[in-house]
């Protein structure tokens, strides 16, 4: 059943670029948010119009910045980045760089099984698993409405663990709605 979950993990994860939502969170919620593969931020360099670009996270979780080269960014917040940055520029670039970090668009998360439109949805700050079914079109009949797995994308085993409706839904996670037998 594991090996099952890991395939519509590895086959939705091919599919995932083409989702994305603005950023619409309260300030705290994004200075805790860990960057990853296909995540599209802004870089702005204040008064260095040519160092103020847009990336998207490659699957390896990096950017390529001018002057900087290849970057492995993958699970840096955004003030970490900026910080990262700031000093690095200050090393023989720009004196005294003054760096923003803003997330233009989130990577996705799946819902899966028993529901109307299982597929990729763009994540949204703040939400619950009971959000993400309602994006996925709600339950269907034979939903066993109380049965939901998540995998998250960062657990290094990819295990199933239950879920309430309640609970927050992170970016990249797989939510499965299992069937009901009665």
């Amino acid at each position: 059943m594991v090996r099952f979950f890991l395939g519509i993990f590895a086959g939705l994860m091919l599919f995932s670029s083409s989702f994305a939502a603005p950023e619409q969170a309260a300030p705290s919620a994004i200075s805790e948010y860990k960057l990853g593969p296909g995540d599209e931020i802004k870089i702005l360099v204040v008064g260095s119009p040519d160092l103020s670009l847009d990336f998207i996270l490659s699957d390896a979780g990096t950017i390529s910045f001018p002057f900087l080269g290849e970057i492995y960014v993958k699970q840096m917040t955004a003030s970490k980045l900026e910080a990262y940055l700031q000093g690095r520029l200050s090393q023989g670039y720009l004196v005294n760089p003054q760096v923003n970090v803003r997330i233009v668009k989130y990577r996705p998360f799946f819902v899966t099984g028993e529901v109307v439109r299982p597929g990729g949805y763009p994540y949204q700050p703040a939400l619950t698993a009971y959000m993400a079914v309602t994006l996925a079109g709600g339950f269907t009949e034979r939903a066993a409405r109380r049965d939901l797995l998540v995998i998250h994308e960062d657990d290094p085993d990819h295990e199933p663990r239950e879920i309430g409706l309640s609970d927050r839904v992170r970016p990249g996670d797989i939510i499965v709605v299992e069937e009901s037998f009665f």
